[in-house]
């Protein structure tokens, strides 16, 4: 065995080979892949082999490209078959909200390229005559899907590795890692140990053990998974080729033909069974579990109504083994939480279909520090503590049982919730709040009237209305709403403000008081963070930043100090409550309650911090507002949030204060064309792109500029555009494709309906030559073309004359 390497990726399943496989073609030949049985084994060897470009975001849909591409000519190149089936797929529609779901993921697939189309039912039945289809409404057609033979494929991607300088040790067991005071990485096995810089978490069904190694505690749960095999039916052998492979809502059920019968496996709508939460033995390798086929049997009978003919057919054989689950139905992929050059690329439910994405993804993040795709869902680190446990199996399993049901915008299901919560959770839920999570933190989305739900849609809902008065109130008197979620942390010491200065592409404020939005770039220009910081003192500051960014960005905070350099970086999100106090009168509100002077001419003045008194309670007063209206951040001790959150509505109740949610604050910072960090700012563009190089200082210095002037320099192939749309009932979201006649110009990244203005408005990265304001293009929303115009400005107070008052 070699006793040095500059990788060692752990599993020999579908996403292991598959990093393995660009690794290699990245140009990294010393590489090693460790897997303790054969290669496949675990979970890979007995899947179904789907492979669809099925699904509802942007990146996914990206990676999920990679998959049939590869495999359809993988057996060129290594002379090692995949078994690739090229017979197409269908998915089902049974009722208008799956239509309109539909429509949403073609304008996601036309955007990247990837053929699909909207089917009749008749249409349905041309392509699978076996099909009964009178309860179904609409289909959609992916052309190049299929299904391959999941140990030939990862056996071609390993030989490809091969072919690439990568070295395989199969029947090898990993025992241990361990980080090495040197930084490397020590990989025990009981044959031997390797040194090596990087070490890849690739481990399928024991992802979460070898994570316990190193302090890890990996929110993936093994769930069962069946499906059945029939005897050969006379139906099959009668078609002239392969029917596409079929996802059934009705019985929650995939179809493909197997030889000359049919492969059904169902996803359990109820009493789906997770397995080996206490541990998997290390001897299971190429095992099956028990059938358990009493949990399909509703299932079972909605899947012979769908297809009749094998109702009577013998069952050949069944299958039950573990496939890996996380909270929100996606894979780890990419750095571990405070470990240098540990690496996760695991947890994935359908392995076959995102292994050759995850290899080649993963692959760019660890050569060039970034990837050519937006990875912030991938992020292991969208995860924390609070994810593990209780949470992860409640999650895992409802993610399992509704496999085949569309997530519907602003749908946040309750299996595993409340996981965090701030002091202020019963009484704004008393008081109509409805929660969504965020990092596991629950934030009020709306308030609704007492026993209202809200019923999930594409389209407006029965949010719109109440929305729109709480929109009404911050614009005209004063709202209140809780953004404790913010992530926080405190750099500090005598290299605090140059340290800052190399990371952030604005100036850092120096005086105590100041406040500067600031975004942190990679080396490749990419737009990796953005922040709220605010100088307490000389070297001491204060971070703020998006809730879900809280491991990803102490990470890059705490991994970019320089051996010897002066510096602390503490997380603190937990040490402060946070209320937002906003609108024209939100002066007259908090004066009655504190004794400093909240004039403009005492200094505190917009983007200005002061440590102050409120109702008796410590605070750090921000004078920000992501609404765009005169307020101020109120950052107090968490004990002590409801209490000024109390004293806040009291003195509010005379002039008429109002509570405000998140749909609120997003209609509201669309009407002030405020861009966020995930949608508008993401790694794949830099701030050429995104309009933003009025927060980059022009001397440099910081990490990335060098990217950053070259594009001022050379330009850029697009823009980030604002514009108002002419929709009727339904907003954009993002993902949405942009159209000049047939031809695609670009895609949308976020919008909503500006409840105040009465405008529908987005944010859209499209080709140049469309960025002028005033241009005219359509965006393709739920299947309809709707006319959209660029602006120039914000459609509210965009000389900031509200902020600053």
């Amino acid at each position: 065995m070699k006793q040095h390497a500059r990788v060692v990726v752990i599993g020999g399943g579908a996403l292991g080979a598959g990093l393995l496989y660009f690794l290699a073609k990245e140009g990294w030949d010393d590489i090693v892949l460790i897997e303790k049985g054969e290669l496949t084994s675990g979970s890979t060897w007995h899947a179904a082999g789907l492979i669809p470009h099925f699904i509802g975001g942007l990146s996914m849909a990206k990676l999920h490209q990679e998959g049939p591409a590869l495999y359809k000519s993988l057996e060129a190149e290594t002379g090692q078959a995949t078994g690739w089936h090229g017979c197409g797929a269908i998915r089902l529609a049974l009722n208008d909200a799956e239509v309109d779901w539909f429509h949403y993921v073609k304008g996601i697939l036309d955007a990247v390229g990837s053929e699909c189309h909207l089917i009749s039912p008749s249409e349905i039945r041309e392509l699978h005559p076996l099909l009964m289809v009178d309860d179904v409404k609409m289909g959609f057609y992916t052309p190049n899907d299929g299904h391959t033979d999941p140990a030939s494929a990862t056996n071609a991607m390993a030989m490809g590795a091969r072919q690439g300088g990568a070295t395989i040790y199969r029947h090898t067991r990993v025992t241990g890692t361990r980080l090495l005071e040197t930084g490397e990485w020590e990989v025990t096995t009981d044959k031997g140990s390797i040194t090596c810089e990087h070490v890849v978490n690739a481990a399928g069904s024991f992802a979460k053990q070898i994570g316990e190694w190193v302090g890890l505690d990996l929110p993936i749960v093994n769930m069962e998974h069946h499906y059945l095999v029939t005897d050969n039916l006379p139906e099959v052998e009668a078609l002239d080729r392969e029917p596409p492979v079929v996802r059934d809502p009705l019985a929650s059920c995939y179809y493909r033909q197997e030889q000359q019968g049919i492969l059904i496996g169902p996803y359990e709508r109820a009493n789906a069974q997770t397995w080996g939460l206490d541990g998997i033995d290390w001897s299971f390798d190429m095992e099956l579990l028990t059938p358990a086929l009493d949990r399909l049997e509703v299932s079972l009978e909605h899947a012979a109504e769908r297809i009749p003919c094998w109702t009577n057919a013998g069952i050949k054989r069944v299958v039950n083994g573990p496939i890996t689950h996380t909270p929100d139905g996606g894979f780890l992929l990419g750095p571990a939480e405070g470990l240098p050059n540990y690496w996760l690329c695991c947890g994935a439910s359908i392995g076959i279909t995102q292994g050759p994405g995850c290899g080649k993804f993963l692959a760019q993040w660890m050569t060039h520090g970034q990837t050519e795709i937006n990875v912030r869902d991938m992020d292991p680190r969208r995860f924390g503590k609070w994810a593990s446990g209780d949470y992860a199996i409640a999650k895992s399993v409802d993610e399992y049982e509704q496999m085949y049901q569309p997530h519907l915008p602003g749908e946040f299901r309750e299996a595993g919730r409340p996981t965090r919560v701030t002091p202020l959770y019963e009484p704004l839920k008393e008081a109509g709040a409805l929660y969504g999570d965020s990092f596991g933190w629950e934030r009020a989305r709306w308030y609704a009237a007492k026993n209202e739900k809200e019923n999930y849609s594409f389209r407006r809902n029965n949010s719109f209305t109440a929305v729109a008065e709480e929109c009404k109130a911050v614009r005209e008197r004063v709202g209140l709403t809780d953004l404790t979620s913010f992530s926080k942390y405190e750099v500090s010491g005598k290299g605090a403000q140059g340290f800052l200065e190399r990371l952030c592409a604005n100036r850092v404020p120096i005086k105590a008081g100041g406040i500067v939005l600031s975004q942190m770039l990679t080396e490749k220009g990419g737009i990796e963070s953005e922040a709220t910081i605010a100088c307490l003192a000389e070297n001491h500051y204060y971070l703020l930043s998006a809730a879900v960014a809280e491991l990803h960005d102490f990470d890059w905070l705490v991994q970019h100090i320089k051996k010897g350099e002066d510096v602390s970086v503490n997380n603190v999100t937990e040490d402060f409550g946070v209320l937002l106090l906003t609108g024209p009168i939100s002066r007259d509100v908090l004066s009655t309650l504190t004794k400093a002077d909240l004039t403009n001419g005492s200094g505190f003045t917009w983007m200005r911090a002061k440590e102050i008194s409120v109702s008796g309670i410590p605070v750090r007063a921000l004078r920000v507002s992501y609404v765009g209206e005169l307020g101020w951040e109120l950052h107090c001790p968490m004990p002590r949030l409801a209490e000024l959150h109390d004293a806040l509505m009291q003195a509010g109740g005379p002039h008429g204060i109002c509570r405000f949610g998140t749909y609120a604050m997003n209609s509201l910072r669309m009407e002030k064309a405020y861009k966020g960090w995930g949608s508008e700012l993401t790694t794949e563009i830099s701030l050429v792109e995104s309009d933003m190089l009025r927060f980059a200082r022009k001397t440099g210095g910081y990490i990335g500029a060098d990217v950053v002037e070259s594009k001022k320099r050379n330009g850029v192939p697009i823009h980030l555009v604002y514009c108002e749309v002419d929709t009727v009932d339904a907003d954009p979201m993002g993902n949405e494709p942009v159209l000049d006649g047939d031809k695609i110009i670009g895609i949308t990244t976020s919008g909503a309906y500006g409840h105040y203005v009465k405008k529908s408005l987005a944010f859209a990265y499209v080709d140049s030559g469309y960025d002028k304001a005033g241009t005219i293009f359509e965006i393709q929303i739920l299947g309809e073309k709707i006319s959209a115009k660029v602006l120039g400005e914000a459609v509210w107070d965009p000389d900031n004359k509200r902020l600053k008052g």
